[in-house]
């Protein structure tokens, strides 16, 4: 009958109560491990999904920065075109005044200073400023 026992006894000796507990203290050791590692898993899954939403938010917010600063520089770059075909409309006027300074040096014989006319598309920056206020009347513009 002995023999009987410890063949169902899966390899250990049959009713030995110290490996039996030993057995089950294992198992539970397992069990519990095994719970704290999907825990840990459950954890990280949670934290990582947590860090997309926060990128995918900072990422939309940058994005419509970007869309924001996009539209500033296409209403910059128009202002700029109105302001260089508006510069270069002065400088027409200035060079057509300038000439009719010519006739006048000539006619006249006074010596007049006429400035020289920088091309401001390709200079900006030697655009040149008056020292001093230009003074005009409002009858100039007056026919």
């Amino acid at each position: 009958m002995a023999s009987n026992q410890r063949s169902t006894s899966s390899g250990s000796e049959a009713g030995d109560p110290q490996i039996d507990e030993r057995k089950r203290k294992r198992m539970l050791s397992n069990r519990e491990s095994a719970r704290r590692s999907r825990m840990r898993k459950q954890k990280q899954l949670e934290d990582l999904t947590d860090e997309v939403c926060r990128l995918q938010g900072a990422n939309k917010k940058l994005i419509e920065s970007i869309k924001c600063k996009e539209e500033a520089c296409a209403e910059t770059e128009a202002a700029n075109r109105i302001i260089r075909a508006q510069t270069m409309e002065l400088t027409d006027r200035l060079r057509f005044l300038n000439s009719i300074l010519e006739i006048a040096e000539e006619v006249s014989g006074l010596s007049v200073e006429i400035p020289e006319i920088p091309d401001p598309l390709l200079k900006p920056w030697q655009i040149p400023h008056p020292t001093q206020p230009i003074v005009a009347s409002a009858n100039i513009f007056q026919r």
